[in-house]
């Protein structure tokens, strides 16, 4: 557990158990210098002795006459440097630390989001857990900056918790509760069940669901402050659990299906952070929770399924389950009065191997709106890359006996899947496909192994930004 609290006092007034210094570029900032020649150069004299550069997370302890100090490289993001600086404390037995100001309002903010990120942990299911607190004091932090920081990465810690559930527990109906849960922040919700879809027409999203004894549930969400500015509707991929269905993934490639969720889960996220700090915007969030799981009622490769927008779609690949739940969702946003779509979703396979593991495939049918994302998700510090919508590949999409397939050819198949959703929308749609970063399969600088909650930082940057 991680506290931050804003105080005046510099480093060299400061009694606390740990000072932290940072180092950039080989070089003490102002309060480091000052305290260096106050000692003698003792900083310096260690760092060229330990052959210490000062490059991003690398850390030097000292014992000195006046304390126990920590240089800390700075690298060029103060947001990682925050979440490196947050592992690198929380393995030390220090209680609380003071740390030094970087100057820039910005920068603050970022290293104060990056503490809060970098020292999230999930440790529900296990019997032993990590009882360390720690409480860090950053020197020239203003209140409101470290308030926003808590508020965002509160909302991330909710997207990481249910991504890292195991699909034993977070099952469709266990999400629709988490979605709920938001009810006392002011944030509407209203869960439909099977009926309800089957009313509606939901026919592409209750195949998905329907091989699976856990029942799919649409979830629809909606904080509509007073005098909020502007609408922003938001579409989250909600597969609990994947198998693929009848076109099965291997073992290996299911490890992870857990997370199939995480566009869902940053849409919850969102909606969580955009509540406590009071945004001026309305958002609105559809969920289409379900299991693509194998029985005597999965659906099959073959079937034709009719969308609730009325258009048919040929199955040729049961493992391509989320663009029909999310043809059925993004419709329904639609028909919701959605002027403006930002869909997030752990799509295809076909988008990290374009783009690696760290950066989401940014696809748009109007580029004004995707440059808008886009600049988001810069702001946010998360990594997207604008993708083509290339018309030609409609081609692949065709089928001799249905309006669609759900699935193109090997080749493009991430743009193939992000024409295939563009289908069922008329008004400008971003689609992220986050399929790389939503799960980190190792400890990175924000953040342990496991769900990043990639996504909620940049739907808030772009909510702020209208």
């Amino acid at each position: 557990m991680i506290t931050l609290n804003a105080t005046e006092a510099r480093l060299d007034e400061a009694q606390v158990p740990l000072r932290v210094l940072w180092v950039r570029q080989g070089a003490l900032l102002p309060q480091g210098e000052a305290l260096d020649a106050r000692l003698g150069g003792l900083f310096r004299r260690s760092m060229e002795g330990a052959g210490f550069k000062g490059e991003a997370g690398e850390s030097l302890l000292l014992a000195t006459p006046e304390g126990h100090f920590l240089l800390f490289g700075l690298g060029e993001d103060p947001r990682e440097a925050g979440g490196r600086l947050a592992q690198a404390l929380l393995k030390t037995s220090f209680p609380e630390a003071l740390v030094e100001p970087l100057g820039a309002e910005e920068e603050t903010y970022a290293l104060a989001e990056g503490l809060y990120l970098g020292s999230y942990r999930f440790e529900r299911h296990k019997t032993e857990r990590e009882a360390k607190s720690l409480a860090l004091r950053l020197s020239g932090a203003g209140l409101e900056a470290l308030e926003r920081a808590r508020k965002v990465a509160e909302g991330v810690y909710l997207a990481r918790d249910l991504v890292n559930e195991p699909p034993n527990v977070l099952t469709p109906e266990a999400l629709a509760e988490a979605a709920l849960g938001l009810k006392p922040l002011g944030v509407e919700v209203e869960v439909l069940d099977e009926a309800a879809m089957e009313a509606l027409g939901m026919g592409a999203f209750l195949a998905v669901g329907r091989g699976s004894e856990n029942p799919p549930r649409f979830i629809a969400l909606r904080y509509a402050p007073e005098g909020a500015r502007e609408r922003l509707d938001l579409v989250g991929k909600g597969l609990t659990f994947d198998s693929g269905g009848y076109s099965l993934k291997p073992t290996e490639g299911m490890a992870t299906m857990k997370g199939d969720m995480a566009g869902a889960a940053a849409v919850l996220g969102a909606m969580k952070s955009a509540a406590l700090l009071g945004l001026p915007v309305e958002l609105r969030g559809y969920i289409a929770a379900c299991e693509n799981l194998i029985s005597g009622r999965a659906y099959r490769v073959g079937d034709v399924l009719k969308t609730l927008s009325g258009k048919t779609v040929e199955v040729m690949n049961t493992d391509a389950e989320g663009r029909l739940t999310l043809a059925d969702a993004l419709a329904y946003a639609e028909r919701q009065g959605a002027s403006r779509i930002l869909e997030l979703s752990t799509l295809t396979g076909a988008a990290v191997v374009a783009l690696g593991e760290e950066v989401a495939a940014l696809f748009a049918t109007e580029a004004a709106w995707g440059e808008k994302v886009r600049q988001g998700a810069e702001r946010a510090g998360e990594k997207v890359w604008p993708m083509p919508l290339e018309k030609a590949y409609r081609e692949k999409l065709k089928s001799p006996v249905a309006d669609l397939k759900n699935v193109g050819d090997r080749n493009g198949g991430a743009i193939t899947a992000a024409l295939f959703l563009a289908a069922f929308v008329q008004v400008p749609l971003v689609h992220l496909d986050i399929a790389g970063p939503a799960f980190a399969k190792k400890t990175h600088p924000l953040g342990p192994e496991g769900g990043t909650g990639f996504g909620v930082r940049t739907i808030l940057e772009v909510a702020r930004g209208l």
